[in-house]
Formats: C-alpha cells, structure tokens, sequence
C-alpha cells in the first residue's frame, strides 16, 4: 500500500515525537529499509530508527510472528524517559538554576563563574549545584531560560586566514627578550595594553585598554585621540599618580607595534619599567587584553562612536569586568585579587 509522502520537520539534537514512530511503522509496511526511513522521512541517523524499531517489536500470533509497532517503540521510550533524571534534577536545584539566570543576566557571569563563586561563597551545597558541562547541556535542551545566542564565547569561531606578513618595523625591545616569569603569570606587575576605536571614519576617542596578567585586572582609559602622544601622556598620568612605586605595580608592559605606542619607551626613562613588542600581525602574543576587548565589545560594538558612550558608561563595564569570578584565580574576582597584591606592594 502506498501511503502519502509525509516529511517530517524534525529538529537535529531533538527526540523523535510518536508522529515518527507511526512514520517508522508505516514506511517498514511499505517495505522501505531503516537507512531510507532515517534519509528520506526523518533527517536522522539510520541507527536511531533502528533502536526504535528493535524497542517496537511485537509478537504476533501466538509469537509466530514479530512485527513493528509504533505503540510499543513509544511506550518503551516513555518508560525510559520516567527513569530520566534530568527533569528531576532541573525542579530539585532549580534555587541554584534561579541563581544561575539571575547572575548571568544581571551580572552577565558565564556558566562557569556562576558555579565556582557558589562553592567559594558556600551559598550552595556541593550537592545542590551543576557542574558547568551540566549546565551547557541545560542549555541545549531548554532547561535553562539561556540560549546558545546568548553564550558568545559558545558560538564564536575564528575563521580568518591568518598570512605570514614582513617588512613591519619593530618599535623597540621585542617580545622575545621578555623574562620567562611574564608567561608563568605567577609574578605581579606584567601588563598588555591596546587601543579600542571606536568610528574609523571620523574623528573619535579611543579607549587605552590595560590588563595585568596574573589577576586579569582590567583597566580603560577614555583618551581623545589615537595619537602616541596621548597614549604616552595617560601612563605618564598614571606614573606621577604611582609615584616611586610605579616600577613596582608596571614590571612590564607588552604592545604591539601600531604607531599609537611609538613613545611608549619613554616611560623606561629613570624607571626599571620594561616595554616590550609583539611581533608585527600577531596579536595573539598579547592574548589576554584581546580576550577583555571582546568582552568590552559586548558593550560597544564596532563602528560605534566612543564620544556616544558617557564616562559612567565605561566604567561600568570596567567594573563589570573586574566583578566576574574566575576559575583561574580560584573564583575571587580581578578586582579582590588585585587588590590583594596592591596591599603587599604598600605593606612593604
């Protein structure tokens, strides 16, 4: 019997509905074999309609004959999803789920600084919290209110092509006479800085972006133009604010070699301040400070003029960024940790 071309708008990653189990049932009556059905019907893998069928099966009379039965595929399935904790588990640490949603939209935590600061705070038992992996997989069957939209680091690919380029000058000492203890980032004082800009087209301000490597705290500098001048006049500002203690809080200080840190050396002068640069087109050797520019571009997005966005603006955002816990320093935020080492800097 030849029955309707019925094709199903099923969803990858999603289960199957009974509506496919009769599918299942009728195509198997046409004769079809289980990789057509899973090709040509249901858009799945051909081993998921075979475990269906193999759960379907029904003797028929008097057990002389097995044939598919899309009723008892389903009541099968249904049985095992009752033995399913995952439901379970979402209304039993649904407090913690609630804390979870609440610190990622209000505080935009990640998943992961959302379990580690409720163990560090002790705000909830071990028992009554998701692993970070969890919570992803919460997300991707709906059992959080968060979507893979809304993780940017989740979806975000690096698809450039990235070309060896020559012929660029570098500025001053390179990055490879940096000391070996800048990498381990177990030494406070170790610094990268870049330029954010805003309108490329026009007249803007530029922010001085600024990290310290081994608390990731993260600094921005509204400054009125990309000029090296200005770049130089904000670490000057910030030298005559540090006074003699400026070499110790800047050990070093890593760029790249854009025209706006030509002066940057200057600040060796009468210092043990140390600058040095990547080398020409490769960003990635200041790694950290491109990862907090992603992040203050979650506030303002490229070709957005700096001049719209006011003083309050940015620093919310910097103070946004220093309030997320993290993993890698035991989920204290930047700003705790940075403090921390500013104390023992003034204590001695």
């Amino acid at each position: 019997m030849d029955y309707p071309n019925h094709i199903t708008n099923h969803e990858k990653g999603k289960h199957l509905t009974y509506e496919d189990y009769v599918v299942i049932e009728l195509r198997l009556k046409d004769g079809w074999t289980p990789n057509a059905i899973a090709k040509k019907e249901l858009h799945c893998a051909a081993n998921t309609v075979r475990n269906i069928i193999k759960k379907g099966m029904t003797p028929l009379y008097n057990g002389k004959v097995q044939r598919f039965k899309a009723k008892t595929a389903w009541n099968a399935y249904q049985e095992n999803r009752s033995h399913s904790c995952r439901t379970y588990e979402a209304l039993e640490k649904r407090p913690f789920l609630r804390y979870v949603e609440k610190h990622f939209r209000e505080d935009r935590w990640s998943l992961d600084a959302c379990v580690g600061r409720a163990l560090e705070e002790g705000s909830f038992d071990r028992s009554e919290i998701l692993c970070t992996k969890t919570l992803y997989h919460y997300v991707d069957f709906g059992l959080l209110n968060i979507k893979s939209i809304d993780l940017p680091q989740k979806l975000s690919r690096n698809t450039k092509i990235h070309k060896d380029k020559e012929n660029k000058r570098v500025l001053g000492r390179s990055i490879e006479e940096r000391p070996e203890e800048v990498d381990t980032r177990e030494e406070f004082g170790h610094w990268e800085t870049d330029l954010v800009i805003g309108k490329k087209s026009e007249n803007d301000e530029v922010l001085l972006t600024l990290l310290e490597r081994k608390t990731r705290d993260f600094s921005i500098i509204r400054l009125p133009d990309k000029s090296a001048d200005s770049v130089l006049e904000a670490f000057q500002k910030m030298q005559t604010e540090l006074g003699d203690s400026f070499s110790k809080v800047f050990h070093t200080i890593t760029t790249d070699n854009g025209s706006e840190f030509a002066r940057l050396t200057e600040l060796e002068t009468g210092t043990s301040t140390k600058v040095y640069f990547t080398h020409p087109y490769t960003s990635c050797e200041k790694g950290s400070i491109e990862n907090h520019n992603g992040l203050l571009r979650r506030f303002i997005s490229k070709g957005k003029r700096i001049s719209d966005y006011s003083e309050d603006d940015i620093l919310a955002v910097e103070l946004w960024a220093n309030s997320l816990p993290r993993r890698i320093l035991g989920y204290k935020t930047p700003d705790e940790a940075f403090e921390e080492e500013m104390d023992k800097i003034y204590a001695a």
